[in-house]
């Protein structure tokens, strides 16, 4: 007697409750895995950005959008603040490395961004083609924008005002790409790099630009008039984690935001919601698995005399109570792998969406191991949901059985 044959068959024949099992386990598989991939890779992007870096110092508001706006480029700045205010930081001994970036101009949706090379030292960014841009209107760009925008070295173009493509074009000015970064998994891979001083100039008039001499010296000497939007800052010891901030929020017009605590806070409001959808996910897998009781009791019930004659010319209990339990196994082996299906389907048109709106792309679609977890509970489910009623088959009377049918 095949079993596997009669199993399939059994299934077969009862569609409708197979379908509604199978649907209700992928449903429920498919949530919890979409929720464990995308747990995964925001929080490794997340990490990856603000590996390094201490502290953010910016106009005062609210510190998650300063944190979000500095270090993953995707909220809108909270002001800017007087680049002197910043370099005085740097006398600081407990500092070790400070970051100025001046934002607020973009390129079909790509963010400008004027900073120094240490900016793409802390991020270990890499050449490709070119080299990095050593004047003022010189751009090194990012690998997803070069691949997005067609430009290439040697190309021009003008900016637009803003932290999208619908602004003002500034028209006056144009940038010219010097290099291309490799891709590396950070921030910068979406970000055009330019020097402080590029940013100054596009927002001046021609006639007021007579400070070309002074841009060709390092970041220590640019004009302390000016001003940045926000500095990324590095501490030498845990002593500056413990002063720092406190001075810098009492005796200055900046706020200092430190970037583990309002990521974990960001995750803590983005856990609540988690939270809820994963326990959601688990009601739905225990209706499920209810399913599959409901489903095996009732096929049980009204295939007595199937079962009876099966008996009678042969087969054993224990065979026929295997075959049950094959047929729930089934649902959730089905079920596990159209939940798998399902939740890459999910993460792809979360990834779309990710990229249309803050250029970050989650790719990573293979199988976690937390999901091989997740196997082995759906087939716990899905045995225990076929195993309840299949136990009956150890007290059917064959003998009435056939009489009565």
């Amino acid at each position: 007697m095949n079993l596997l044959k009669i199993s399939i068959a059994n299934l077969k024949e009862k569609k409708l409750n197979s379908f509604l099992s199978a649907l209700l386990l992928t449903l429920g598989i498919g949530m919890i895995s979409l929720l464990l991939l995308l747990n995964k890779q925001l929080d490794e992007q997340f990490r990856r950005n603000i590996k390094g870096i201490d502290l953010v110092v910016g106009a005062k508001g609210s510190p998650l959008q300063l944190i979000l706006s500095s270090i993953y480029q995707i909220d809108a700045p909270t002001g800017n603040v007087p680049l002197s205010e910043v370099n005085s930081l740097r006398k600081n001994p407990f500092v070790k490395t400070v970051i100025p970036l001046s934002m607020g101009d973009s390129y079909q949706g790509f963010r400008i961004v004027g900073t120094t090379p240490k900016y793409t030292e802390h991020f270990q960014a890499k050449i490709a083609q070119g080299h990095l841009y050593n004047a003022s209107m010189e751009v090194t760009i990012g690998s997803k924008v070069a691949r997005n925008t067609g430009l290439k070295i040697g190309d021009t173009f003008s900016s637009s005002h803003g932290l999208d493509s619908e602004g003002d074009v500034h028209g006056n000015r144009k940038y010219v790409v010097k290099g291309v970064f490799e891709p590396n998994g950070s921030v910068v891979d979406q970000l055009i790099l330019t020097r402080l001083s590029s940013i100054w100039d596009i927002h001046e008039h021609a006639e007021e630009n007579h400070e070309v001499e002074k841009h060709t010296l390092g970041p220590e000497h640019e004009d302390e008039d000016k001003q940045v939007t926000s500095a990324l800052v590095q501490f030498r010891n845990p002593m500056g984690l413990m002063t720092i901030p406190r001075q810098i929020n009492e005796n200055t017009s900046m706020q200092a935001a430190l970037p583990s605590i309002e990521i974990n806070r960001l995750f803590s409001l983005l856990g609540v919601g988690i939270e809820t959808l994963r326990a959601l996910a688990l009601v739905i897998i225990m209706i499920a698995g209810a399913s599959v009781f409901i489903s095996l009791y009732n096929s049980l019930k009204e295939r007595k005399y199937e079962m009876a004659l099966m008996l009678s010319m042969g087969a054993t209990r224990t065979k026929l109570f295997l075959m049950l339990l094959l047929e729930g196994l089934m649902l959730a082996i089905i079920g596990f792998v159209a939940g798998i299906v399902l939740s890459r389907i999910g993460l792809w048109l979360f990834s779309r969406a990710a990229e249309q709106d803050f250029h970050y792309s989650i790719r990573q679609f293979g199988i976690l191991p937390e999901e091989i977890y997740l196997f082995f509970a759906a087939l716990f489910i899905g045995l225990l949901a076929a195993a309840l009623p299949s136990l009956g088959i150890y007290k059917l009377n064959i003998s009435r059985t056939l009489a009565e049918e």
